[in-house]
């Protein structure tokens, strides 16, 4: 006896279900040109796709299981996208919405799906990524020595990794110089006479104290390997402008934070001014951190930028209206230039970033 839901061969009703073969009988014509129904649409007249499509209404006959087809093909028609945060960051963030946009509109171009996998840091899923079906895998922004990344290049499908890290072997990359860009707002905080400055950046997946502390960028850059690129590499940009302006790189602050959070920033922005008596200028290496350093400041009544200059990255939509000097950067086109490389293997992509200068940044006691 046969109970309902049970793996029988038949739907409930007890009915045999259809099958391709069937379709094909009722209309009269092959499997295979019933097939290109479903798969090849175009080499059917619009009048005998109509009939098939209705014999497999008529029948209950929903289509082929994707399933099998995906194992005759070795094809999934999705694309894997390794998110280096939790889900719920991806559709919060302004920068990250941008990059998945373009990465979704890329998708739908080409007839793919989108599976996104998070690698929170501290939580471990790589046996997600080594079932997961898809044709490829853009990786977003990941530390190098993430699980997740090495789970991902023991598969044998492609890979393109977007922003970190670099220079992986038989890995094209899409991404901008951050080194260079973050070196170009530096030079234009330094170009403004300020010598007192103090960074906020992110520190992702590692303990940070729950107040924050602020310590000597050049202690920060000798403290061994850094398993986040892209935040290293802001650093050595700022290190670069300091340098080729001749300042003493002694008096620049660095204040880490867990999390790219706007409260985050405005932890940070205390740890410098607490740490940095006559700071003239706070550095974040993203926009939402500039905006808690706007909030920090705003909350001990310090003028921006008449005491204080305050920068920030990416140029989300908010930017424009907080009046926020900072990086432009393309994360549509990020996104979009990624799933590009990854299906077309199009090679290593460097996007153009440039500086935007606004009412947030003035000059030394301006």
């Amino acid at each position: 006896m046969t109970t309902e839901g049970s793996d029988s061969g038949r739907p409930a009703s007890g009915r045999p279900r259809a099958t391709l073969a069937d379709v094909a009988a009722a209309v009269g014509i092959s499997r295979t040109t019933a097939s290109n129904a479903y798969n090849r649409p175009d080499q059917l007249s619009k009048e005998l796709r109509q009939r098939i499509m209705a014999a497999a209404a008529e029948l209950g006959y929903s289509g082929p299981d994707p399933m099998a087809r995906s194992l005759r093909t070795r094809q999934a028609d999705a694309v894997g996208l390794i998110f280096s945060e939790r889900l719920g960051y991806a559709f919060r963030d302004p920068a990250a919405v941008e990059f998945l946009h373009g990465v979704g509109e890329a998708c739908t171009e080409r007839g793919r799906s989108l599976l996104i996998i998070p690698a929170v840091p501290g939580a471990v899923h790589a046996d997600t990524v080594l079932r997961a079906a898809v044709d490829g895998f853009v990786v977003f922004s990941i530390a190098g020595d993430d699980p997740h990344l090495a789970a991902v290049l023991s598969r044998p499908q492609p890979v393109v990794v977007v922003d970190a890290p670099r220079d992986l072997a038989g890995v094209d990359f899409v991404g901008i110089d951050d080194r260079v860009a973050f070196g170009r707002v530096a030079a234009h905080v330094l170009g403004l006479g300020h010598r007192r400055i103090g960074v906020v950046a992110v520190r992702r997946g590692e303990d940070v104290p729950a107040r924050g502390s602020a310590r000597p960028l050049l202690e920060r850059l000798d403290a061994g390997a850094d398993p986040h690129p892209v935040r290293h590499q802001r650093l050595l940009g700022l290190l670069d402008a300091v340098e080729a302006a001749g300042v003493d790189a002694a008096g620049v602050l660095v204040s880490e934070r867990p999390g790219n959070a706007r409260e985050e920033g405005a932890l940070g922005a205390a740890a410098l001014l607490d740490a940095g008596p006559g700071l003239t200028a706070i550095m974040c290496t993203s926009d939402i951190l500039a905006f808690g350093a706007l909030d920090e400041l705003a909350s001990r009544a310090v003028e921006v930028p008449a005491r204080v200059t305050v920068t920030g990255f990416d140029d989300v939509p908010a930017a424009s209206s907080a009046g926020l000097t900072t990086v432009r950067q393309p994360m549509e086109r990020k996104g979009h230039a990624a799933v590009e490389a990854l299906l077309d293997a199009a090679g290593s992509v460097v996007l153009a970033t440039s500086l935007v200068v606004r009412t947030s940044s003035g000059p030394v006691g301006s």
